[in-house]
């Protein structure tokens, strides 16, 4: 389905009268890590979409928008029938994809076309990796060129098997942390990290708010003195002001979610036009 160039760094040595000599293999992990080196001075944008909403070209022309821009990585959503994390608005996005016959392979679709403009991290439910067989799935996310995998209902006790596969692919298999995570607990999930922490900022599930959550700060330093690797804020960020509190407070990368998936459910005549501004207006509020 996917070209090398989603494998593979350009080949080096080619010249008119000689033979190109294979780069190294560009991994998952590797292409997350410059995501968030490349945002240097600001925190990274990274929008979420819901894979095959409101169906797969039109998701696929939405997350171009995103990268046109200014995201720097894109959470792809697998569509999914109870899902525990997500609101309302995401909820029904998954329920239309679903009744429109969009399956796993479909996102996966997506995600090897938009891999080709930046790191693409899978979010999937536990249901459909166990059901495909871990290997297998991991393997197919690697083939298609994504970066990571976030599974939310996926406990620290069940995730070895996912993380060591993961590890064999290069592929960032990306915990999430809460408010209410205990300090032995976030030890343990922050140091096995990969990629970036996925720190929730309130209890509950997905959802456009008010007002950023109270005590962001010292929820996003906790975490931080808990892993090596970059720190992601999401739920509940919807404007441009959340984005420049969550960038102010520490986060290394925003994550957008329900206020995207609604620009494009209440814009059936161009979603990734009005994508794009939304992305546009957040991405301007980043700078530290």
């Amino acid at each position: 389905m996917t070209d090398d160039v989603l494998r593979k760094v350009a080949p080096r040595g080619a010249d008119e009268g000689g033979t190109a000599e294979e780069a190294p293999a560009e991994t998952g992990q590797a292409r997350i890590a410059a995501a968030f080196a490349g945002a240097a001075g600001r925190a990274a944008l990274m929008p979420y979409l819901m894979g095959g909403f409101p169906d797969v070209e039109t998701s696929i022309r939405i997350g171009e928008a995103y990268a046109d821009g200014g995201a720097d990585l894109v959470e792809l959503g697998v569509p999914f029938s109870d899902p525990l994390a997500d609101g309302p608005v995401i909820h029904a996005a998954a329920t239309r994809a679903l009744e429109a016959g969009v399956r796993l392979h479909d996102v996966l679709e997506v995600g090897a076309r938009l891999a080709q403009r930046l790191p693409v991290v899978l979010m999937c439910y536990a249901n459909p990796m166990f059901a495909r067989g871990v290997e297998r799935f991991v393997d197919e996310l690697a083939v298609n060129g994504l970066s990571g995998l976030i599974v939310p209902d996926l406990p620290l006790e069940e995730a070895p098997a996912v993380l060591e596969a993961c590890d064999a692919a290069g592929l960032a298999l990306v915990p999430l942390v809460a408010p209410t995570t205990p300090e032995e607990r976030l030890a343990a999930i922050g140091g096995r990290a990969r990629g970036f922490v996925y720190t929730v900022s309130v209890t509950g599930t997905t959802g456009e708010r008010g007002a950023a959550a109270a005590g962001t700060p010292q929820l996003l330093a906790r975490v931080k003195a808990a892993t090596g690797v970059p720190v992601a804020l999401g739920f509940g960020i919807s404007t441009p002001e959340h984005a420049a509190e969550a960038a102010a407070a520490g986060a290394d990368g925003v994550i957008v979610g329900t206020r995207l998936v609604r620009a494009a459910a209440e814009a059936p005549g161009d979603p990734a036009a009005a994508a794009h501004d939304v992305v546009a207006a957040l991405a301007t509020g980043l700078s530290r």
